[in-house]
């Protein structure tokens, strides 16, 4: 019985972990479905489009990526891309950087945080 006992706090032990695991692959590959919107602008890579290349962004000082020509208020900007300032922007670009090129908002917060989340995983260099 004792074994018993011991098997079955193991599990539910080890169950939440693979649950997380399990949300966080499903909100990766949420992201990066919803970052197909985005895609028509952005790459997913350093090479710029539209908008610029998005690999590395999070981290980097707003306005800042080679070779782009971003608009005076996000090139003015001391804005770093961390989790909250990307949610803040995604959720509405003109109104956290006014004049910004950019017009695509990203109103449902889970939607954001999954895109947020597949950015986290986009490396620079790529």
């Amino acid at each position: 019985m004792y074994r018993s006992f011991k098997i079955a706090l193991a599990m539910v032990l080890v169950m939440p972990i693979h649950l997380s695991a399990a949300l966080a692959e499903g909100s990766l590959e949420q992201g990066e479905k919803v970052f197909k919107r985005c895609a028509a602008c952005h790459a997913a890579t350093d090479q710029n489009k539209t908008g610029p290349g998005l690999a590395g962004i999070v981290g980097r000082t707003a306005g800042k990526a080679a070779d782009y020509n971003y608009s005076p208020g996000l090139a003015s900007s001391t804005l770093v891309w961390d989790e909250k300032t990307l949610d803040s922007f995604l959720q509405g670009p003109r109104k956290l950087v006014p004049g910004t090129k950019m017009t695509l908002s990203v109103p449902k917060p889970d939607e954001r945080q999954s895109v947020i989340l597949y950015l986290k995983s986009l490396a620079a260099g790529n």
